[in-house]
């Protein structure tokens, strides 16, 4: 193929990416509504949907009937045919999700688990409940490739779990093992910067292009960066360890370990332990804080509230976000008090970059992590709708 060609149809598939973006991220949207925010012609959104119809990426629907001006046009939708998997792996389950390629979750699966399960056991846990998906739920579909969020650090250059503390996991190939049971793509990153990337394109911080979010899981805090709108993952992939920080604790009766950090102070299993629960999912543990009157877990909340601020309140100097996302169990905290956990961050941050921010709680609840990983395994998808997958297991980047 000659160089001009090549480039002409490099372009296209260009085009073909940034269309099929537009309807995965911004949901259905009028053939007119594309021309706009892609600044080509209508023949050539014509041609780039057809071509997006034909691979059986996207579909169209009638116009809206309700529009009275101008000439109707068709309704474009990214296909709900089209699936990723996203895979978390946690201290006390593995959750799996089939994650439409239009952005509804077409099946879930969350199995309690006794003992902390090895990278192997989740490449089994993988395969096994895709199998049994494939010929049920997902019968008939397309899946791209999975994704798999992971409470620990990966590394950028190779998908590798440098290490993931709470799970016992060092230099584990979770990619090549996922990769092996499936036969399918792929990619590994950090759950907490999966939880930003989701929040972001589908939640809470949509419309806003620099965000801290911190999410609390069983196995303790992460974060993620939005900085001018991307991803921040840093030098090696590892940036956003808020719960590895020690906390800044002005008054010593709210410590509760001796040089601990953050995740030692502010913890799930503390919350679970005041309220007297062995284990519980965040709905379950949600319910019970907020039917709490005893003094201890009113204390406990606000004992954990008033030491996440020093946290929330140096983002907000370092980084002057715009907002701040709490997920998990964080956002309990924020929900039992949002005023107190405002207040008490404004005292530790300077005046003019808290003026700034907001604290909001993660909108996709419990999808937020399986929605950020499938997002992932849809990366190169969306990149390049007609490329041949690529088995190589590949890092989150920003």
């Amino acid at each position: 193929m000659a160089d001009g060609a090549r480039s002409v149809e490099g372009v296209r598939r260009r085009n073909l990416g940034e269309v099929l973006r537009l309807v995965h991220e911004g949901g259905p949207q009028s053939r007119a509504r594309l021309t706009v925010a892609t600044g080509l012609n209508r023949s050539t959104i014509a041609d780039l949907v057809s071509t997006l119809v034909d691979a059986g990426l996207a579909v169209e629907r009638e116009p809206d009937p309700t529009r009275r001006a101008g000439r109707p046009s068709p309704v474009v939708a990214a296909s709900d045919d089209v699936v990723a998997i996203a895979v978390n792996p946690e201290i006390d389950a593995i959750e799996m999700a089939a994650v439409g390629l239009n952005g509804l979750v077409r099946v879930r699966a969350r199995e309690v688990v006794d003992r902390l399960i090895t990278p192997e056991d989740t490449a089994s846990s993988v395969a096994r409940i895709l199998d049994e998906w494939r010929n049920r739920e997902l019968s008939g579909l397309r899946v791209v490739g999975v994704g798999v969020a992971v409470p620990g650090l990966v590394r950028a250059t190779d998908a590798v779990v440098r290490y993931a503390p709470h799970l016992g996991w060092r230099e584990a190939s979770i990619g090549t093992l996922v990769q092996a049971a499936t036969g399918l793509p792929v990619a590994v990153g950090n759950d907490a910067s999966l939880g930003a990337k989701a929040e972001h394109l589908f939640g809470a911080a949509v419309g806003n292009d620099d965000v801290v979010y911190l999410n609390g899981g069983a196995s303790g805090i992460g974060g993620g960066l939005i900085i001018d709108g991307r991803l921040v993952g840093g030098a090696g992939g590892y940036a956003g360890e808020w719960g590895q920080n020690k906390a800044v604790i002005a008054d010593p009766a709210d410590r509760r370990s001796r040089d601990g950090v953050l995740e030692d102070e502010v913890s799930r299993a503390r919350l679970l332990d005041v309220l007297g629960i062995a284990a519980a999912d965040d709905l379950i543990l949600a319910e019970a804080l907020a039917a709490a009157t005893d003094d201890a877990v009113i204390g406990e909340l606000s004992r954990q509230r008033r030491v996440l601020a020093s946290t929330l309140a140096s983002a907000v100097n370092v980084l002057n976000p715009s907002m701040i996302v709490l997920g998990g169990f964080l956002s309990m905290l924020l929900s039992a008090d949002a005023d107190a956990l405002d207040a008490a961050m404004r005292v530790h941050a300077m005046a003019d970059p808290a003026d700034d921010v907001r604290i909001l709680p993660a909108a996709l609840g419990d999808d937020r992590l399986l929605i950020g990983a499938a997002e992932l395994a849809f990366a190169p998808l969306l990149a390049d709708p007609l490329a041949e997958p690529d088995v190589e297991p590949r890092a989150a980047r920003g």
